[in-house]
């Protein structure tokens, strides 16, 4: 009767520091990943906004001629939401027309 009652049963704590090994192991391997993803889908966003509002801006010209224009004149005209207006903040429009991300 004293047998069954003293066998304890559970993990001893050489498996639990191994399992807590490998987890810690697990985690320094995928936060750095985490953190380049976000770092990579911002610059994609960004690079996309960019392709956007160049599109616009070539169709602003098409209908309007290539003289002096901001980013507001194409809101005024319907070429751009006033979120995008809002996003426009870090652009400009060099003199060739190409949308040019300014430096931050």
């Amino acid at each position: 009767m004293r047998r069954l009652f003293n066998k304890e049963e559970g993990f001893t704590l050489i498996e639990m520091s191994l399992v807590l090994f490998i987890i810690s192991a697990l985690l320094l391997l995928f936060i750095p990943n985490l953190s380049s993803n976000k770092e990579s889908a911002a610059s994609t966003g960004n690079q996309a906004f960019q392709t956007v509002l160049q599109s616009q801006v070539e169709m602003y010209v098409m209908d309007n001629g290539s003289g002096e224009f901001s980013f507001a004149d194409m809101e005024r005209e319907g070429y751009l939401t006033p979120a995008q207006l809002e996003d426009t903040k870090n652009y400009t429009i060099n003199d060739k027309g190409i949308v040019v991300k300014n430096a931050e």
